[in-house]
């Protein structure tokens, strides 16, 4: 399968993040992720996650998914829409290598782990400009740089709140970390 995957990353309040974190999970960074996929040029799929330790395994968990997503492109910019999100990754012509994460053995969908996938193919980065479409929903844009993300004390105490994608889409984004595209054969 052919894929073109675009991900951005941006920095929210990890104490936020940990008062949604179902039992076991532990926050590893204040990251919030968006990955967006076309598949064979068709098919649109995104998935939102944070980074997070749980029994011994560091990687994503994954707070929600969207198949047969729209997307439209024009020229270097791809836009991808649901009813609760819309995101825009437009290539600025620069590549690196796809980023290695040394704390990235893979992704939980709820209790279920799946083994990371390696992927060796360069990246691309992009500008990025998102909103979340739901009530007090976080946007953002990109500032044409890629920043690191450092795990944070706790300092504030939140009320437990419901693992859903409404309340994590209501994290205010403090700035985008980065975002790519990267191409490659599934």
């Amino acid at each position: 399968m052919k894929v073109e995957q675009y991900v951005m990353a941006y920095g929210a309040e990890q104490d936020r993040l940990r008062a949604l974190l179902p039992e076991g999970f532990v926050s590893l960074r204040p990251v919030l992720r968006i990955n967006a996929e076309i598949r064979n040029e068709r098919t649109g799929y995104l998935e939102f996650n944070t980074p997070v330790e749980k029994d011994g395994n560091r990687g994503w968990l994954n707070i929600g998914f969207w198949e047969d997503v729209p997307f439209e492109k024009e020229g270097k910019k791809t836009t991808f829409r649901t009813e609760q999100l819309e995101i825009s990754y437009t290539g600025v012509g620069v590549e690196g290598s796809c980023p290695a994460e040394k704390d990235n053995d893979g992704c939980y969908f709820g209790e279920q782990f799946h083994q990371a996938e390696k992927i060796t193919a360069n990246k691309e980065y992009c500008d990025c400009q998102f909103r979340w479409l739901v009530e007090n929903g976080a946007s953002g844009e990109s500032t044409g740089v890629t920043l690191p993300a450092f795990p944070e004390e706790e300092k504030n105490a939140y009320p437990k709140e419901a693992f859903t994608v409404a309340n994590a889409a209501k994290i205010p984004c403090k700035q985008v970390l980065g975002a790519y595209v990267v191409k490659f054969e599934r």
